[in-house]
């Protein structure tokens, strides 16, 4: 009888030690599973990295319409007068070498007449001078120098037409850009005066719509400053060609007189 008792404990004490053996893996299983469901639900959450393009839009609307509106249209007027100054330099960019060999052979066979034609057919600010210097030919050789001198201050004129501008719109934006910091500083501080307590919470958000003025409007300087530089050059390189032109065409005229 003792032993049929010892025999029905031993067997209870098994089948109670299994059954607590697998609740617990059971429950470890099911800890397992909301870990890896919890892992799936925050790497679902996550939000996507954004590209350079859309950080830069939010970051513009959170600067706010005031200041970030006139900043934006002095990188439109800006970069228009830009682009417009670049096409015209281009087109008036003119292979002078090629230009002085056609006027001095049509000088030498078919005159005056025929080597202002060849001006007229060539587009140009260098053409334009060479035509006035023809024009005056017939005066003399002081009186074509006059001509292309004065003539050449008119083309250097139309070569810097509106580039004033450009420069106007480079010092604009980053001084819009101080002025809507300070703005937004002042706010800040008002607000911090209203409240009677320093928190970082309550100015965190003026402070960094303040500063993303600033941010914007030194993006817009040193972009247009890119394009200023690039026309600049532009103008210089034209101008030169123009002078260096300029005074073989003195020449060329002298040797014809001889």
């Amino acid at each position: 009888m003792k032993r049929i008792l010892s025999l029905l404990v031993i067997t209870s004490f098994f089948f109670s030690s299994f059954t607590i053996y697998a609740q617990d893996e059971s429950a470890v299983q099911d800890e397992a599973v909301q870990e890896e469901v919890m892992v799936e639900e925050v790497m679902v959450e996550e939000p996507e990295e954004r590209s350079f393009t859309q950080e830069l839009k939010n970051r513009f609307i959170e600067g706010g319409p005031g200041f970030m509106g006139i900043v934006l249209a002095c990188l439109i007027f800006g970069l228009a007068i830009a682009i417009e100054r670049i096409i015209y330099l281009n087109l008036a960019t003119t292979n002078t070498q090629k230009l002085t060999e056609d006027v001095e052979s049509a000088l030498k066979s078919g005159g005056t007449e025929a080597a202002k034609e060849v001006c007229r057919n060539t587009p140009g600010p260098v053409a334009s001078i060479f035509y006035q210097g023809l024009d005056r030919a017939g005066e003399g050789v002081e009186s074509a120098e006059k001509a292309v001198v004065a003539y050449g201050g008119v083309q250097m004129g139309q070569l810097e037409k509106n580039v004033s501008w450009i420069s106007l719109f480079i010092a604009l934006a980053p001084m819009l850009g101080f002025m809507g910091t300070v703005i937004g500083m002042i706010q800040a501080f008002d607000k911090i005066q209203a409240a009677g307590d320093m928190q970082p919470s309550l100015v965190a958000g003026g402070i960094k719509v303040a500063l993303l003025t600033t941010v914007f409007g030194l993006i817009v300087a040193i972009i247009l400053q890119v394009f200023y530089n690039y026309i600049i050059a532009k103008i210089d390189s034209i101008v030169n060609d123009m002078e260096d032109a300029s005074i073989t065409l003195i020449d060329i005229l002298v040797a014809h007189k001889k």
